[in-house]
């Protein structure tokens, strides 16, 4: 028997969740089974889970459906457990080094007690300081086990199910179980604490929890929020069958009712039945208010008071007043000239225009990338809404044409801005840019993740004191109705980088269709206008930028790589867009093409890629062509930036460390062997799923036309798939 059973309920967390499981299997103390809870085998939590299960056989993954909910989770959970003691986590939350052997230390100085409280902190994902919110009660805990009497306030009540920990006989002798619905953890907390004959404290932060940013499930208002009132009826009703002496139930009572009172003051959070929510309350109120009870004084004490009476129009009355008193003045971000706030903020007041889409790429850098491709698909499938790509002054020679612009911070740009129905873009838009309603927004990102993104940057100082302030970024991050994945991976980090309400379309990168359309005849105009010569082996270089680094650095002599490599190498040097100053660095045997906009074209004209961390592997992966990681400073630039897996465990064809380990490696057409093309096709396989060709069609059909999902063209299989072809056959004689 396991010492602990530890229960994660995974629903709607699987970007996460790897970083709750690490934060369980990673603990000192390990005699444990760990449990998380899945919606289903084919849910993403639950491919998840099941990988951690084949490399520890203490991972023990059960399922329970959506529909059964928290509570049915965790009690599928419990029903799974085999352990002496049970403990919750939530599947975003995190179990703290140590903790596990603190709790077994505490469990053996206070043998046999029923529940152990723990303390737990509340963190945001992203900015601000850790709180504490139990601390202040346990500090008048007794220093061993004790009866719940003589710590009154402890009612476990207002704890989470996550901060204790349970004796699993304990729970099964008294039958308990979570309740059905809403407000589960209430219901639970007051049903233990009406069950526990010993309980102890541990006064050591335990768990983790991160703040979800849309915040609390139970602050969302409907029907939910009318369970509150079944929950305390249960709870109370429980109380009475045990007859709890006033000096317990007095406690458990005002915390069960500050909760009902929070909820009626706030009637928002009710979609209808305000007054029937009231009076239901009201007559609970009566009916287990303890022999002796003393209202609180202050507001707090009117509230009692009235409901008491069922006083609704009074409770109202008191709480529009208080609502109106304490109601500050809102503002909006603007764009900071005079003039030009002005202007849109009067556009802003104009209708949206239904068919106006707005395009923007790399921070303005010029028709590119994923909008680009977007933009394309649209005039040729929506011909009837009106395109307009924004740039940076000087770049819009960049621009085909035929595609019409507006100059990023001019007052057309902004006008554009204040009326598009759709936006879209591979970065953000301006801070100041105002989510109007009925607007669209689609983020189209530009790459599939290997570094740390968004609020994951946070613990990495470097690359956070550049990133600005996350609070900000996810000010920004509110405005995406739609966030773009190329694969299930992207979804799940996305899901943890930039936390939102956003709808995940896994419909493929639109900027990747062109590896699938493109021809044998694209291939050689592209290398004609590239300068490649005929029969020249192309290997496109393409190092991603270090953050701990003040400018480009190729990390690699190409002159003498091409020496060493063979007299047919030829080096397409593409520097990241980060060190693009319109200089270049042509020689016989090097072709600077980090100025060429399209980085799809040079990839179509590589035979092979050689890159150390850029996200250009995911998408060359797509052309099924040879792809060489060099990897010299693979440690430091993990330390310094985070990643999110181990390339160098799960590579996409050979890893070289040096110079010479590099050339020998095209040298010896290492590249071409049958474990190069065994990497090569797993890593494909993982990154490239949802990349078929028809990905822009699906974006243009779903977004901007509101074709529903069903309608759309289904992801062709990867083994079904025609890449373009290279132009040169690898496996030199």
């Amino acid at each position: 028997m396991p010492r602990f059973s530890i229960i994660v309920p995974t629903h709607g967390v699987a970007g996460r969740l790897s970083q709750a499981l690490d934060s369980v299997l990673g603990q000192s103390f390990g005699d444990l089974e760990l449990i998380p809870v899945c919606d289903a085998p084919d849910a993403p939590a639950a491919e998840v889970a099941a990988g951690y299960a084949g490399r520890d056989p203490r991972v023990k993954p059960v399922h329970s459906p959506p529909s059964a909910g928290l509570d049915g989770a965790r009690n599928a959970g419990m029903r799974a457990a085999g352990g002496a003691y049970v403990l919750f986590l939530d599947g975003d939350d995190l179990l703290l080094p140590g903790a596990l052997a603190a709790v077994d230390a505490r469990l053996t100085e206070t043998a046999g007690v029923d529940v152990l409280y723990v303390e737990h902190e509340r963190a945001p994902w992203w900015e601000g300081d850790p709180v504490n919110p139990v601390g202040p009660l346990f500090a008048g805990a007794p220093k061993g086990a004790f009866a719940p009497a003589e710590l009154p306030g402890l009612t476990g009540a207002a704890l989470p199910a996550w901060s204790a920990v349970y004796r699993r006989t304990f729970l099964t002798e008294h039958e308990l179980t979570f309740p059905e619905g809403h407000f589960t953890d209430l219901g639970w907390g007051g049903l233990v604490t009406v069950a526990a004959r010993r309980i102890a404290v541990l006064r050591r932060v335990v768990v983790r929890h991160r703040l979800r940013r849309q915040g609390s499930r139970l602050n969302l208002p409907g029907e939910g929020q009318h369970a509150l009132l079944d929950q305390v009826e249960l709870v109370l009703a429980r109380a009475a069958e045990h007859a709890l002496p006033a000096a317990r139930t007095g406690p458990l009572f005002d915390q069960l009712f500050a909760l009902v009172l929070k909820t009626a003051a706030r009637p928002e959070r009710l979609a209808r039945g305000h007054r029937a929510f009231f009076r239901r309350a009201a007559r609970l109120y009566r009916r287990f208010r303890p022999a002796g009870h003393r209202m609180p004084r202050g507001s707090l004490g009117v509230q009692h008071r009235l409901l008491a009476v069922g006083a609704y129009d009074a409770f109202r009355a008191l709480r529009d007043a208080n609502r109106l008193a304490g109601r500050a003045a809102e503002t909006v971000p603007r764009p900071h000239a005079v003039r030009t706030r002005l202007r849109y903020r009067a556009a802003l007041r104009r209708p949206l225009d239904p068919d106006l889409v707005v395009y923007c790429a790399y921070w303005g850098r010029g028709y590119a990338c994923n909008p680009a491709a977007i933009h394309a698909k649209a005039r040729e499938l929506a011909p009837q809404l009106r395109s307009v790509f924004l740039v940076e002054a000087g770049q819009e020679h960049t621009l085909p044409k035929d595609v019409e612009y507006a100059v990023l911070g001019s007052h057309r740009a902004w006008e554009l801005l204040a009326r598009a129905t759709y936006l879209v873009n591979n970065a953000n838009f301006a801070e100041g840019v105002v989510k109007r309603p009925g607007s669209v927004h689609l983020q189209t990102q530009h790459g599939t993740p290997l570094k740390t993104m968004g609020v994951d940057q946070s613990t990495y100082p470097v690359v956070a004191a550049r990133s600005g302030s996350f609070t900000r970024l996810l000010g920004r991050v509110d405005r995406w109705d739609f966030n773009l994945s190329a694969n299930r991976h992207s979804t799940r980090m996305w899901e943890r980088a930039f936390p939102g309400s956003w709808e995940a379309l896994e419909y493929g990168y639109p900027r990747n269709d062109v590896f699938y359309t493109a021809t044998a005849a694209d291939v050689a105009r592209i290398r004609r206008e590239l300068g490649i010569p005929e029969n020249r082996l192309a290997v496109l270089y393409a190092p991603t930028h270090r953050d701990h680094h003040c400018g480009f650095e190729p990390g690699l002599d190409l002159e003498e790589f091409c020496a060493a490599a063979g007299e047919d190498v030829v080096v397409l040097l593409r520097a990241h867009y980060f060190y693009d100053q319109g200089r270049t660095r042509h020689s016989d045997r090097i072709i600077d093409v980090t100025a060429h906009r399209s980085t799809e074209d040079v990839c179509l004209a590589a035979d092979a890629l050689i890159t150390d961390y850029s996200s250009i592997m995911f998408d060359y992966a797509n052309l099924d062509r040879p792809i060489v990681i060099y990897a010299d400073d693979w440690e430091v630039y993990r330390q310094s930036r985070g990643v999110y897996f181990d390339l160098m465990a799960e590579p996409p064809g050979p890893v070289a460390r040096t110079p010479e380990e590099l050339a020998a490696v095209f040298r010896e057409r290492a590249y071409a062997d049958a474990e190069s093309t065994a990497l090569r096709a797993g890593f494909r396989e993982r990154f490239c799923e949802f990349d078929d060709g028809r990905a822009a069609e699906r974006v243009v059909r779903r977004v901007l036309l509101g074709e529903p999902p069903q309608a759309l063209p289904p992801v062709l299989p990867l083994a079904e798939r025609v890449p373009a072809p290279a132009a040169v056959t690898l496996v030199r004689s």
